[in-house]
């Protein structure tokens, strides 16, 4: 009996570790199912798995959407298996392949048995907003406020919902100020009063383009003569609300055309500088001082390329870069001639003394 007992205890543990296998590959197979339909369907089909995918819940959604719209999913042809590749150039004959499921390597495939699951231009535009609501939960505020501004380009009931979900948990105050710029554009278009006169209030002082025109609109009139806003409230606001957000545009802009016309100006100034310098030494007008100035320029621009994602710490790193290549060409220029620096010298220094003895 205790023999008989122990063996049904082994069973019933099997049977259990088994049942839990077999749930923890039922999402598994059901993701890689969904993922299957992508090789036969349309474009509005790739949509629809694309809304079912966003909802599975699976950890490996986000990636696979970020691949798919980075052209980076591709079938395999003598298995039909989708699969994630690491690289999309077009220069590479062999690609390495991820596993969609556990993201783990798949090994590699020559690009003559893999085929791209392509995309549109209304499919990428769903597969940025998929990939923008998984973003709304990273702890990075930066890209936080990308998916946000990534979901405003085209906001649906959806996206709606999940800003508003969103706002009341938001910390990072630019984040925040972006949502409430969305759901406000969105609320000008409530048929509630209310609802648009808060939308309007909330809008004003915000200085983007699509705002002022948003909120201009309010005021115009239709073919027929009618305000397009019938309510007066609401169109004394959008008035308010546009000249504040010209006041503000002017000013910025004031003091944009000053700050440009400091820059040009103290460039200029440092060419009538180089001039003279160089008038006053050699007597004669060379414009060889302007090769230098271009060549720091070129270092700057080339400091500022290697450094995409810190471009103002890139500023402060081409300054002594720029004066260090500038400088590395004119003692080089002037040590590869050094006879006929000597002769130039040697006649401005004759020039300097016959006009300083009036010979």
């Amino acid at each position: 009996m205790r023999a008989g007992g122990q063996r049904l205890s082994v069973l019933l543990l099997a049977a259990l570790l088994s049942v839990r296998a077999a749930s923890a590959q039922a999402p598994d197979d059901a993701f890689r199912a969904t993922l299957a339909e992508l090789r036969e369907a349309t474009y509005a089909d790739k949509a629809q798995i694309v809304g079912r995918i966003s909802e599975s819940g699976h950890p490996s959604t986000r990636p696979v959407l970020a691949a798919f719209l980075d052209d980076r999913l591709y079938v395999r042809s003598p298995d039909q298996g989708v699969f994630i590749v690491n690289s999309a150039d077009d220069a590479l004959t062999t690609l390495q392949l991820l596993d969609p499921v556990s993201l783990k390597d798949a090994g590699s495939a020559s690009r003559d048995v893999l085929t791209k699951i392509g995309t549109n231009n209304g499919l990428r535009k769903a597969l940025k907003t998929a990939v923008a609501r998984f973003d709304l939960s990273s702890a990075d505020s930066s890209v936080r406020l990308d998916a946000v501004k990534e979901m405003m380009r085209s906001l649906d009931e959806a996206s709606i919902a999940v800003l508003r979900g969103r706002i009341g948990v938001e910390k990072n105050a630019d984040v925040k100020a972006e949502i409430e710029t969305g759901l406000a554009l969105v609320d000008v278009d409530s048929g509630d009063v209310a609802k648009r006169l808060a939308a309007v209030r909330a809008l004003t002082g915000r200085l983007r383009p699509e705002v002022r025109n948003r909120v201009a609109a309010l005021l115009d009139k239709s073919p027929d003569g009618a305000f397009v806003e019938p309510d007066a409230e609401v169109r004394e606001a959008a008035a308010d609300a546009v000249r504040s957000i010209d006041r503000y545009r002017t000013l910025y802009s004031g003091i944009q055309t000053l700050f440009f016309g400091l820059s040009v100006g103290s460039v200029l100034v440092l060419i009538a500088i180089g001039l003279a310098i160089t008038f006053g030494v050699m007597g004669v007008i060379n414009m060889a001082h302007g090769e230098l100035m271009m060549l720091g320029a070129y270092a700057t621009y080339v400091v500022q390329l290697v450094m995409p994602n810190h471009i103002e710490a890139s500023i402060l790193i081409a300054i002594p870069v720029a004066f260090l290549v500038t400088g590395g060409v004119g003692r080089s220029r002037r040590c590869s001639r050094p006879s006929a620096s000597a002769s130039c010298c040697s006649s401005s220094c004759d020039r300097s003394s016959r006009r300083t003895t009036g010979r």
